[in-house]
């Protein structure tokens, strides 16, 4: 079974560490570990008729849920298919501008969006610097790109540090297309979310993506929505297959967004967590974490990452999700999920043992050689 491009892939983990997909401690893919909330589970069992009918297909309740928390009006939601659809159109509206530019190493299904478009793509590096303690990024923002777009998300994958938030704004007036990637700024409170979506009304240009799967933990539901303006939106309902969200992602996206004490859990759970996993990496040799607001982290590894991901596969069953697939990164990075501080734990010492082995490879392939 050939390397996966994604994290979360624990079927592919388990072949390789001969295990069950169960027994696999997922760090690739970074879900929120203390979901699902159990108001989605019990709306999802108390709704379990709905599966006799379609969906309405108009998403009606749920548009309307979607408003409510954003305090704007549902002609301006549109639910999908996760995130991942939604990022489908966007970028079929992208590849209609003269280039898309996109800060890189970015997301590896944004270059496939796009290149199933044929779109020109122009990408524009993210200088990582020499410290790992930076939180915030620049974009490069033209003093004028018309008829150009960008494809950007914040907080960035796969280093967690947020861009400038004025820059995005700036990015408002010189594309005519922006199109951002929210999918991970739930994690941060409300009063800490440099989000754009309050400034929709403002700009038709501006398109937000929001995902539902991580913070909520449904990836297997497949939700999350787009706001944007009415007549974008309008268009995209001509261009996408009917009833693309499911009468059980519907209902436990509605009850799941008034799920104040989830929330609040999660809120609570995350600085100490990430604190912890983040000192815990600092003190193992060989490795270089990077600061981050999100709920993963980047490492720099002066070795393969790839092998070492065997190592934990082959010796504890951790899984954690290498960088081959953002090449401006390949195989000297890894990227972790921050989980409960146990698991946290769990990782640390199991990385501390397979830098260990990986240490004594070498020696012996050393002596060998010699």
């Amino acid at each position: 079974m050939a390397s996966p491009r994604h994290g979360g892939n624990v079927v592919w983990a388990a072949e390789l560490a001969g295990c069950f997909p169960q027994d696999i401690l997922d760090f690739s893919a970074s879900i929120n570990p203390m979901g699902p909330p159990d108001s989605a589970i019990a709306a999802i069992e108390a709704n379990l008729d709905q599966l006799r009918v379609y969906p309405d297909p108009t998403y009606s309740r749920l548009r309307q849920a979607l408003a409510d928390f954003h305090h704007i009006s549902p002609d301006w939601i549109c639910p999908g298919n996760g995130a991942a659809e939604l990022l489908t159109w966007s970028s079929r509206e992208l590849a209609q501008t003269k280039t898309t530019y996109l800060p890189t190493p970015a997301f590896s299904d944004y270059w496939r969006s796009l290149k199933a478009f044929d779109a020109n793509i122009t990408p524009q590096p993210v200088l990582l610097g020499a410290t790992s303690d930076i939180q915030h990024y620049q974009v490069c923002v033209p003093e004028s790109a018309p008829d150009c777009g960008i494809l950007i998300n914040n907080p960035h994958n796969p280093t967690g540090a947020l861009f400038d938030y004025s820059d995005l704004c700036d990015c408002l007036d010189a594309f005519s297309l922006v199109v951002i990637d929210e999918a991970f700024i739930d994690f941060l409170p409300p009063g800490q979310q440099p989000t754009l979506l309050p400034l929709v009304g403002e700009y038709s240009n501006l398109v937000v993506l929001r995902s539902l799967t991580k913070f909520y933990s449904l990836p297997g539901l497949r939700i999350g929505y787009a706001v944007a303006h009415p007549d974008r939106l309008r268009r995209w309902q001509l261009w996408r297959d009917p009833w693309s969200v499911n009468a059980l992602a519907a209902v436990a996206t509605e009850a799941a967004l008034q799920d104040r004490a989830f929330h609040e859990r999660t809120w609570a759970w995350l600085p100490p967590a990430r604190q912890q996993l983040l000192s815990g990496l600092r003190s193992l040799p060989g490795l270089r974490p990077y600061s981050s607001v999100a709920n993963y982290i980047l490492v720099q590894y002066g070795g393969s990452a790839v092998r070492l991901q065997q190592q934990l596969l082959q010796r504890h069953r951790i899984l954690i999700r290498d960088c081959v697939s953002f090449p401006e990164l390949g195989d000297g990075y890894f990227r972790v999920a921050v989980r409960t501080p146990a698991e946290n734990q769990q990782l640390l010492e199991a990385l501390a043992d397979s830098l260990d082995a990986e240490f004594d490879t070498e020696l012996d392939a050393e002596a060998a050689a010699g």
